[in-house]
């Protein structure tokens, strides 16, 4: 924190303007060793907080880029420290020339994460807002960047803070009652305090109960195509991506691997993945590839079974489908824009899944596709609201550590322990709500948790 760091805070590649943040105690100082105004050399001490400059970068008497200096003092900026962002060219050697005068006028080069860590250890933001900064960057589709804004803004935090209050409050309240019974009193609290504990234990378990459409809105969804071969797995992919991922030919077999891809269809993400076409065969590659296939089947979240609708259905179908019986399926009657051979309701009357008309060929069933994937994965929407999902497996734990010991409570209430061993299961939860919020963790955790971030954020 005493130090002064300095990173390229805009991505590294040719773009039209390059932003190279400083920040700390001597970032003015350091920036105005380098900076000249159009009328010679200008000491940024003098101007006013958030403020913009033009004039150069001059390095050992070379000037390095024209640029516009923004100086923003502490404590009304994003570290909390005097800040100051110098908007260069976005030149791949302009950012490095720029930032490697910065660094030999005395800056370090900042750490991975290490703005938004001195953001939280200034108390510009808590825990919960630092790990949103994040996620909002990673965000690979609608949902999961409206549900990062909502914890930026802090709606996860509040209520957080929000039980926490309360908690503390109830053991307050106790401690109090027991210092000075004259004044406070425990007769009748027992009913009182039982239905509190209730509804604050009720409100964790409505935040636990989004971390599963949370992480599938974050990560997506893990979606394996399956099918005999030649049924159109390949052609769905490559419909889905939108360019031509995978060979698609006539011949049957020409996918012998896996292939995964990342897709967002609608505001939905899906991990793909295309697999080898699955029949009995003596082919030694072919089998790997099946067996390949079957192992990602196993692993998957959602299967899409492409059925061929041009041919019979078939032992191959049979055995696909049986094995596939006891996971989400949705299965595509393919080839739609021919002549159906396949008898949709035989189909259907061999499956528990969801049958769609599909072909990948006239781009027709998306819309339906993604209707039934909302249907079988989404159990409700992220609005404008203040609603949210909880997406981070470090809130889940906490969030479960505080509901096993608000639950505690509620079962020392039942059993009538002394009022005074409440407190202990009340602190544990206080505690555990702290450490998502950031008020109760250790350097080590801070240090894993900023580590994640990317280079100048």
């Amino acid at each position: 924190m005493e130090r002064t760091i300095a990173a390229i805070s805009s991505a590294l590649h040719p773009s039209g303007i390059g932003i190279i943040r400083v920040s700390g105690t001597n970032s003015i100082s350091i920036v105005s060793k380098i900076y000249r105004s159009k009328g010679g050399k200008k000491n940024l001490h003098h101007v006013d907080s958030h403020t913009i400059h033009h004039g150069f970068i001059v390095h050992r008497e070379e000037i390095l880029d024209e640029v516009l200096v923004i100086v923003m003092k502490a404590p009304r900026t994003y570290t909390g420290e005097d800040t100051v962002e110098i908007d260069c060219h976005g030149g791949v050697i302009a950012m490095k020339k720029v930032l490697n005068a910065v660094l030999e006028s005395g800056a370090f080069l900042a750490e991975p994460g290490e703005f938004s860590k001195r953001a939280f250890l200034n108390g510009r933001m808590d825990l919960t807002q630092a790990e949103a900064v994040m996620s909002l960057i990673q965000a690979k589709n609608e949902r999961a960047f409206q549900n990062s804004l909502e914890q930026l803004k802090g709606g996860f935090a509040e209520k957080i803070r929000g039980i926490r209050k309360e908690v503390l409050h109830e053991t307050a309240f106790i401690e109090s009652a027991l210092d000075d019974p004259e004044h406070y009193s425990l007769d009748g609290y027992r009913p009182v305090l039982e239905e509190i504990i209730s509804r604050l234990s009720r409100q964790i378990d409505h935040l636990l109960k989004t971390y599963e459409d949370g992480k599938r809105v974050e990560e997506g969804i893990r979606t394996v195509i399956l099918g005999k071969p030649n049924a159109g797995k390949s052609s769905l992919l490559n419909y889905m991506l939108g360019e031509d991922r995978a060979i698609v030919t006539k011949v049957a077999g020409t996918t012998r691997d896996t292939l995964e891809e990342y897709v967002n269809i609608g505001d939905v993400s899906l991990k793909l993945v295309d697999t080898a076409g699955i029949h009995q065969t003596d082919n030694l590659v072919e089998k790997i590839g099946i067996g390949k296939a079957r192992q990602m089947a196993e692993k998957a979240d959602l299967i899409l079974y492409v059925a061929d609708s041009s041919t019979e259905l078939d032992q191959d179908d049979l055995d696909i489908l049986n094995f596939i019986r006891e996971k989400k399926t949705i299965i595509l009657y393919n080839k739609t824009d021919l002549d159906p051979v396949m008898d949709m309701k035989a189909l259907k009357n061999q499956t528990s899944g969801i049958v769609i008309p599909f072909s990948a060929k006239e781009k027709e069933g998306l819309r339906e596709l993604i209707e039934e994937i909302h249907q079988l994965f989404f159990h409700g929407e992220i609005s404008s609201q203040g609603d949210f999902l909880v997406t981070s497996a470090r809130h889940q734990t906490g969030l479960c550590a505080a509901k096993k010991a608000l639950d505690q409570v509620l079962e020392g209430v039942k059993a009538g322990i002394p009022e005074d061993l409440f407190c202990v299961d009340l602190m544990d939860a206080y505690t555990e709500l702290g450490r998502i919020l950031g008020e109760e963790v250790g350097d080590d955790l801070i240090d894993e948790i900023f580590s994640s971030f990317c280079m100048g954020k």
